[in-house]
Order: structure tokens, then C-alpha cells, then sequence
């Protein structure tokens, strides 16, 4: 066999090679359990192979999963319903600002190499979004978070770098991600004459989604006063006057004034009246201790104290391990 002949054989012995290899051969349900197991980056570069896996590696199955395991821990209710009122305002990505428009996708470009995120400009000179990347999808979602361009609603544990007068709380924030240092960036609502008040470089630990869908102004309704005994740990909704947003704070169930705490004879559980301690505080402080109503609780305080809200028990141990593991070094005033 000549050597023309040879290689041209093995040219098409590479190509029935290369075809045999193909991806797209594959059974179906084995080719989604391998996209099931690429990381977010590799979907995208994986998307840029052909129009047939781009349709496959957009599909929310597979980014709701990366959602859930990315940013589950933050996302709740409250910012799933920022983003579709994000989206419906805007109509779709695509009608954002140039410079907005043209940071996301440098940002993800730079993170995530892949050339068929590449934008379109048309002739009124307007940059339009990717037709197959459908604006409401969870990859979109994803990638707004992932780039800080969307900023969503949780909860911060010890706001402002820890200052003594959070410690053990958790407040409401306007939170997002800057990939660079996997921290976030917080903004608080401004309240009284206090203006909007910024923190950086925030831990995926003391962050949290809102166990509760209560706004930050609003009375949460108690629904476990009457299952409180001695022991059980709490969060209650505290704010410094009318003004000011609620933040929760932690705290344990405590007994009576009148109870040795002797669980034999103990019958604080059946009393209107439910004694929360605040042990990060000093023996006489004044924030150590308050009653409240079993009955009738609603807001209660004054503008010397503050004023105390609704309650929620935590069940999970895991939660009560995050607050333990919050705790000052030393006892507060």
C-alpha cells in the first residue's frame, strides 16, 4: 500500500473514529446523568459545542440543582420574588442598560471562558439578549447572582463586622456576591436619621434566607407560645424605637422569678407568662431579661428599652450550633 494511500486511510479511520466518539451518540439517559454531574463552568463551556447540547445544557433541571447546592442557603422567598419582579420590570435581560448589560457578560466571560455568551448589538445600536438563554431561566438567575449583578434580600448574623451592639442578632440586608473574594456585600435599610449603612467582604457563614416570610417592619404572629418550656431556645424581633427595622435576636426560655428551676416542681410552662434570658448580657443587665405574655403578646416595650416582637422556636439543632458558634468572647453590658 502506498503512503498516499495509507494516510489517507487513516484520515478516514480518524474520522469514523471521531463520529463513533461523538457525545451526541450516546443514550439519552446517559448523556443527562453525565451534564448532571458538570459544575456550572463546565455546562457553559459545554454549551458552546453545538446548538443541540447548548439546548441541553440551559435547561433549568440541571441550574435549579446548582442553584439549590450554590445558593440555597441564602435564597428563600423573599428573593425569589425580588428576581421574577426583577424580570418582569425589565421584560427580559436583554433590555438592560449598555453598561449593565456589558458587565455581566464580561464578568461571566472572565470567570467562565466560553464565546457563545457573546452579546448582539442591533441597529438602533441596543444590546439584546441571547435567544436561547430565555431571561426568567434558573442559568440566568444563577449567573446574575453568581456576577453581584443582582442584588437580593436576606439575613446577616452580627451586622456590621460584628459591632457590640448586633452581637447575636440577625437583620434584613440587601446582600450581593463578588465572585473575586466569595464574600458578599451587604446594604441596610436606613431607618430614623441613620442613612443606608454598607458592609464588605461578609462570610457565606453568617449569612442566612429569612426563616420567616415577615418584612423587617412587620409584627411577626407567634404561633409557638403556649409549646415554650424552660430550655427552649429562641428568636424574638427587637427594634430601638418605631423607626427602626426588627432584627432577631437569640435567646433561650428562662423560669419564673418565683421557680428554683427544680424540674420537679417547676411549672413555668403553664403560666401566662413566658421569662426570655439573654445570656450574652451581664447578671444585671437590663437587657438579661424580659416577660413576656403568653396571651395577649403583641409588641411590647417602650423607647427607653426598646420594643420586643413576635417569636419564633428553634427546632433545628444546627441553628442553635450557628448561634452558639456566634457567641461574643466576652459577657456584654
Amino acid at each position: 500500500m502506498s503512503l498516499v494511500k495509507k494516510t489517507l486511510t487513516s484520515k478516514v479511520e480518524n474520522i469514523e473514529d471521531s463520529q463513533e466518539m461523538s457525545v451526541l451518540d450516546l443514550p439519552e439517559l446517559v448523556l443527562e446523568c453525565i451534564l448532571e454531574k458538570l459544575p456550572p463552568a463546565s455546562l457553559c463551556q459545554m454549551a458552546g459545542v453545538c446548538r443541540s447540547l447548548r439546548e441541553r445544557c440551559v435547561s433549568d433541571h440541571l441550574w435549579e440543582r446548582h442553584m439549590k447546592l450554590k445558593w440555597g442557603s441564602v435564597i428563600g422567598q423573599a428573593a425569589y420574588r425580588e428576581w421574577k419582579w426583577h424580570v418582569a420590570s425589565k421584560g427580559n435581560v436583554g433590555t438592560l442598560g449598555h453598561g449593565k448589560q456589558r458587565s455581566l457578560m464580561r464578568l461571566v466571560s472572565l470567570r467562565w471562558p466560553f464565546s457563545w455568551m457573546r452579546t448582539k448589538v442591533d441597529a438602533n445600536n441596543s444590546i439584546k439578549q441571547p435567544s436561547f438563554l430565555p431571561p426568567d431561566s434558573f442559568m440566568t438567575w444563577y449567573l446574575a447572582l453568581e456576577t453581584g449583578n443582582f442584588w437580593f434580600p436576606a439575613q446577616v448574623y452580627n451586622r456590621e463586622n460584628g459591632h457590640v451592639g448586633f452581637m447575636l442578632s440577625c437583620y434584613d440586608a440587601e446582600l450581593s456576591y463578588d465572585p473575586h473574594t466569595d464574600t458578599f456585600q451587604a446594604r441596610y435599610p436606613p431607618h430614623g436619621r441613620r442613612a443606608v449603612a454598607v458592609e464588605h467582604d461578609i462570610p457565606w457563614e453568617r449569612l442566612r434566607a429569612p426563616p420567616v416570610d415577615t418584612l423587617p417592619h412587620d409584627l411577626h404572629i407567634s404561633d409557638c407560645l403556649y409549646g415554650l418550656h424552660p430550655g427552649d431556645h429562641v428568636e424574638i424581633q427587637w427594634r430601638r424605637n418605631k423607626e427602626f427595622p426588627y432584627g432577631w435576636w437569640y435567646g433561650v426560655v428562662g423560669h419564673l422569678e418565683l421557680c428554683d428551676g427544680n424540674e420537679n416542681y417547676c411549672h413555668c410552662h403553664s403560666s401566662d407568662t413566658v421569662m426570655l434570658e439573654f445570656n450574652q448580657y451581664t447578671p444585671d443587665s437590663r437587657w438579661r431579661r424580659t416577660a413576656i405574655s403568653r396571651k395577649d403578646h403583641r409588641e411590647e416595650g417602650n423607647e427607653a428599652d426598646g420594643f420586643y416582637g413576635g417569636i419564633r422556636k428553634i427546632k433545628s439543632d444546627t441553628e442553635i450550633s450557628l448561634w452558639k458558634s456566634l457567641w461574643p468572647s466576652d459577657v456584654l453590658d
